[in-house]
């Protein structure tokens, strides 16, 4: 069957650069490291001749494309991570998400989800540890609002109708969600995955209340199971990382939520997200994606300006979102040497 590899979750090759896993870490890094949301994606004309004529999921079922997506930024720019290839509406798919009064209630994860289990396998091994592979899931407020809107909204109206008229049941759904999306990122460690980002990318549509109520309980509780799971399993306690877009009213909450790393959005100031989440965790991101559409030096500039603002320790550099479609790939890579250069530069010993 095309994908499956032969290749096991074990005999790795050694890992030859781990500044991004020690700056998720907590520990002092040489330079701060750099990697892109959707930095595998529809910007690179090689992602676009790959993905030709091909159904989006049907790409995403498949290890092999999926390895070679997960590939092209690195072999472009000198990233410090990589993140696999795959989408978050796999989850709600696993759970059949045509219906949601017919959603499966017991979800075989391994069965289901299996293809991102190989293909996580697959490009750790064709990695050759050049850097470490992220894995990744949708937070289960976001994969809910996308199941009940039935795709995209600029107000989640119809998903936030469902969190006011039957609160209950948006429990439940929740809850299902979270134990799916829980044995789904121990799976990925289990396949090869070195740090797990949870995206809780429509955290923007809900006020402080309703967050505090339907979006972050989930949030800890996955963090607490996974690495409960983790240990049990006797698999690495990987890093974890969540990022609540334009939740910066729960920055406080979202740092003592169990996650070492916090990414950020653009809309926050470094110095702002420094001090209210206490120095305790590393952050992550937060340049304007726009900002790639400047010209070259002044994203230089704008890089200089937001390491200065976080500092070069405890700190992974990244864009507030992912990189949209119409972006230069030089550019993207000025952003990328930028962080490199800047940060050696103005590092000072600890």
């Amino acid at each position: 069957m095309e994908g499956n590899s032969p290749l096991r979750p074990q005999d790795f090759p050694a890992l030859k650069n781990d500044t991004f896993l020690r700056a998720a870490r907590g520990e002092e890094t040489e330079y701060t490291p750099v990697w892109c949301m959707r930095q595998a994606g529809r910007y690179l004309p090689e992602f676009r001749e790959t993905r030709a004529a091909q159904d989006f999921f049907a790409t995403c079922r498949s290890p092999k494309m999926c390895c070679e997506l997960t590939l092209q930024p690195l072999r472009r720019f000198p990233l410090d991570a990589a993140i696999i290839f795959s989408d978050i509406l796999v989850v709600p798919q696993a759970l059949g998400m045509e219906d949601l009064l017919k959603l499966r209630q017991k979800v075989d994860v391994s069965e289901e989800l299996g293809y991102v289990f190989q293909a996580i396998t697959l490009t750790r091994h064709s990695l050759e540890g050049k850097v470490p592979l992220i894995g990744f899931s949708g937070a289960p407020w976001t994969l809910m609002s996308y199941m009940i809107e039935g795709g995209g909204s600029n107000t989640m109206a119809k998903a936030k109708r469902w969190l006011y008229r039957h609160p209950e049941a948006s429990h439940r759904l929740l809850q299902l969600l979270r134990d799916v999306i829980v044995e789904y990122l121990v799976g990925q460690v289990a396949a090869g995955a070195q740090a797990l980002q949870l995206f809780e990318s429509h955290a923007g549509h809900l006020g402080p209340e309703q967050f505090r109520e339907f979006a972050l309980p989930h949030i800890r509780d996955i963090a607490k199971h996974v690495k409960n799971k983790l240990q049990a399993e006797a698999l690495p306690l990987v890093p974890m990382i969540v990022f609540a877009k334009d939740a910066h009213y729960a920055l406080e909450e979202l740092a003592q939520a169990g996650y070492e790393v916090i990414g950020l959005d653009w809309t926050i100031q470094p110095q702002a997200a420094r001090e209210r989440t206490g120095h305790r965790v590393t952050l992550q991101g937060n340049l304007d994606p726009c900002a790639l559409y400047a010209p070259k030096e002044k994203i230089g500039e704008l890089v200089k300006r937001m390491l200065e603002g976080f500092g070069t320790q405890r700190y992974i550099a990244n864009l507030g979102h992912g990189l949209y479609p119409d972006m230069s790939p030089e550019h993207v890579g000025a952003f990328v040497e930028a962080v490199h250069m800047h940060s050696r530069h103005l590092r000072t010993p600890a």
